[in-house]
């Protein structure tokens, strides 16, 4: 049986020249984390000690999820006001699958604890900006707009078991450097009690924190992320809370996160999303122009298991990461490339036709808990296909665009949308 703990505290950080280690208890259970860093300063200096103590808060929601504990001690961990908006957004929204699935109602857990912050102001170049890079579309696009404005590095996350292949081959073709962090989570969590509760946790605040952590030990002024408008985008609402699985890549997180590090480090160091204002159609129009990138990257999840020995050696083409990065690339795409990118044809499996349905928004589910646009980008791309004369042999793309009613057009998604704090000389 599965039972909510009672406490989870957090003990401290342990801080080296190129080590942060996290230390954490669940109803008395220790768990520890360390993350190694490789081509930057020293992380012992107080401005990017202050901006790891917030790595810190965040990245033990890995280890709170597995008891779900009703009550929270931050003990002596600086957090600050903006730091604690953070944490409470992340435990009670970036956790908000975790919560669905399990169906545990977090609203109920006590904060208690944390202190003040400090305020340095680090020495930073502006024009120095550092790009977390995880090998699928969006990054690329974010590397290759940014490709002479900036002088950019790539920041790339890597688990203790090895680094993902198929993202360093991505990375390679950029010629960029590379700044590493390896992160080595707590065995106990992967091998998987059965006592656990398991879920998703915001991993991209995580790593969007390592790579501020990273910027700045470096003298780098920017970390720029590669989220669009449509992470924003609920899956679903339960008990009166959206849900949304890519929560760590929405506006909100993006403004609790750059809030936060101000907080720490003043107003000259950015923390911005380059594709905040762009949908996912957009992002995958400028990929279509970019051929040197089209046979290395990789999207599909089953790539990226913590376990080498489980990752996929090629795109599965069953899941639903790979049917919507072909949807969306098909308007841009032949379709004898995409067949040879994928080595399968994922839009035209009979067995993914109500995973289709789902993407477009005429399924019998909510969106997929991945990393996929909103219902409107998915029919639009399907719409836009089914125009195409070398897919007019497929009549259930055909069919199935019929149905589809999105509120907007395809020409307007090709247009910035909503706002965005991507500083102008980022900008071409």
């Amino acid at each position: 049986m599965k039972y909510r703990a009672e406490v989870f505290r957090y003990v401290g950080l342990d801080v080296t020249s190129d080590t942060l280690t996290g230390n954490y208890e669940l109803d008395g259970r220790p768990f520890q984390e360390t993350v190694t860093f490789e081509g930057i300063g020293p992380l012992t200096t107080p401005a990017v000690r202050a901006v790891a103590q917030l790595w810190y808060l965040i990245a033990g929601l890995s280890y709170y999820k597995a008891g779900a504990a009703k009550h929270v001690d931050l003990g002596t961990t600086p957090v600050g006001v903006k730091g604690r908006k953070l944490f409470d957004a992340a435990l009670r929204d970036g956790l908000g699958e975790f919560s669905y699935r399990n169906e545990l109602y977090l609203d109920d857990v006590v904060i208690e604890g944390g202190f003040e912050v400090e305020h340095y102001a680090p020495l930073v170049e502006p024009s120095h900006v550092l790009t977390p890079f995880g090998g699928g579309i969006d990054s690329v696009v974010t590397v290759s707009q940014l490709s002479g404005v900036v002088l950019q590095s790539l920041f790339i996350v890597s688990p203790a078991s090895g680094v993902f292949e198929p993202l360093e081959r991505t990375a390679a073709i950029t010629g960029l450097p590379i700044v590493r962090a390896r992160r080595s989570l707590d065995p106990q969590i992967l091998s998987g009690d059965e006592t656990f509760f398991n879920g998703h946790v915001p991993v991209t605040t995580m790593v969007t924190l390592l790579a501020v952590v990273a910027a700045i030990a470096a003298g780098r002024g920017a970390v720029a992320m590669s989220n669009e408008h449509s992470a924003s985008a609920p899956n679903l609402v339960w008990n009166e809370r959206e849900i949304n699985h890519q929560w760590s890549k929405s506006w909100v997180a993006e403004e609790l996160i750059a809030d936060a590090v101000r907080e720490r480090v003043g107003n000259e160091f950015v923390v911005a999303s380059y594709l905040r204002n762009r949908s996912e159609l957009w992002v995958a129009k400028l990929f279509a122009g970019l051929p040197q990138y089209h046979h290395v990257f990789r999207s599909c999840n089953r790539a990226f298991a913590q376990a080498s020995d489980q990752r996929a050696a090629n795109w599965c083409g069953q899941c639903d990461k790979c049917l919507f990065i072909n949807l969306i690339l098909a308007p841009f795409l032949s379709r004898s490339t995409l067949r040879d990118i994928f080595a399968s044809e994922p839009l035209t499996n009979p067995e993914l036709a109500e995973s289709l349905r789902t993407l477009v928004g005429i399924g019998v589910d909510h969106k997929p808990f991945e990393c996929v646009g909103d219902p409107d980008e998915s029919a639009l791309a399907l719409r836009r296909i089914a125009t195409l004369d070398e897919w007019a042999d497929e009549k259930s793309i055909a069919d199935l665009a019929l149905l589809v009613s999105p509120d907007r057009d395809f020409d307007e998604l090709l247009l910035p949308e909503g706002p965005s704090h991507v500083p102008p000389h980022w900008l071409r």
